[in-house]
C-alpha cells in the first residue's frame, strides 16, 4: 500500500510541475544575475521525466548559465547568470569557497549544535551513492547548527564549505542524523501518529500518509560577491510548502 501512496505522490508531483511557471521562482533579477527558489521534485539539469531548471531558464533567456546545482529532492536558493564574464566572476567565487550556503535541514531527535564541523572525506561510487572513504575520499567539511528543537525533531542549519555532491545528507547520516524522509541515506519517513496524542487514521483510508513528500532538506541562503556591482550580496529562499507544513505541525503537536 505505501509502495501505491508513494508512486501516486510522485505522479502528482509530476503532473504539478508542468503547470510551474518560470517567472514564478524568481527570487530576484538584474542585468547581471537572476536567483529562483527551485521548487523540491525538479532537477536543475537535464531530466527525462520532469521539467527541469536550466531548460525553463533557457526559454526564459537564452542566455542564463547554472552557476552551480541543487539536488532533485534539494528545493532553495539557485544562482543563475546573463552573461558569459559574470559566469566566469561567480565560478571563481565557487572554485576559492566564496560563496557561503546554508541550508536548512530537519533530524530525528533533540540536539544541540553550534558550529559543529564534520570533516569525513566523500567519495561517489559507481551507482551515484555518496560514501565516506578516509583514503580515496575528497577533503569535505560542513557545519552544523541547531535552530529549532522540537520534543522528537531537531531543525539543523548546515553550512557546506566545499561543495561535494550529497554533501550534506552524507555528513549528516555520518553522525547518526540522517534527514528525514533521505531513504538512500537511511532517514525515515515522518507520521504524525508517531508523535500526536490520540491520532486517528482517516475514514477512507486504511494507510497513513507520510508527512513529508521526499527528504526536509532546503537551500535557504546564498551570499556572495556581485558580478556587476562588486558588493556583498546575500539572497534568502523560504521554505517550500511541503516543508513549511511539517514545521507548523510539529509546532502544533510537538512542543
Amino acid at each position: 500500500m505505501q509502495f501505491i501512496l508513494n508512486n501516486n505522490l510522485k505522479k502528482y508531483n509530476q503532473i504539478m510541475s508542468k503547470y510551474i511557471q518560470f517567472q514564478d521562482l524568481i527570487l530576484h533579477e538584474d542585468e547581471d544575475i537572476l536567483v529562483i527558489n527551485k521548487p523540491q521534485d525538479m532537477a536543475s539539469l537535464d531530466d527525462k521525466s520532469n521539467k527541469n531548471v536550466l531548460g525553463m531558464a533557457k526559454q526564459y533567456n537564452p542566455d542564463l548559465q547554472l552557476c552551480h546545482r541543487l539536488d532533485k529532492m534539494t528545493s532553495g536558493i539557485l544562482l543563475l547568470s546573463k552573461k558569459e564574464e559574470n559566469y566566469r566572476h561567480i565560478s571563481i567565487q565557487f572554485e576559492k569557497r566564496q560563496v557561503h550556503k546554508k541550508y536548512l535541514a530537519l533530524v530525528a531527535g533533540t540536539h544541540a549544535f553550534k558550529k559543529h564541523e564534520v570533516n569525513y572525506p566523500l567519495l561517489v561510487s559507481t551507482n551515484k551513492k555518496v560514501t565516506v572513504s578516509q583514503r580515496l575520499g575528497k577533503p569535505s567539511n560542513t557545519f552544523i547548527t541547531s535552530l529549532r528543537h522540537f520534543k522528537h525533531y531537531t531543525l539543523l542549519e548546515c553550512e557546506p564549505v566545499t561543495g561535494r555532491m550529497h554533501q550534506i545528507r552524507v555528513h549528516l547520516a555520518s553522525i547518526m542524523l540522517p534527514i528525514m524522509g533521505d531513504e538512500l541515506y537511511g532517514g525515515k519517513d515522518m507520521f504524525l501518529s508517531e508523535f500526536k496524542k490520540n491520532y486517528k487514521i482517516g475514514k477512507f483510508t486504511d494507510e497513513e500518509n507520510a508527512l513529508n513528500h521526499g527528504y526536509l532538506l532546503h537551500s535557504h541562503s546564498l551570499e556572495f560577491t556581485h558580478p556587476g556591482t562588486e558588493e556583498i550580496v546575500k539572497f534568502e529562499a523560504p521554505l517550500n510548502k511541503n516543508f513549511e507544513a511539517v514545521i507548523k505541525t510539529l509546532d502544533k503537536y510537538d512542543l
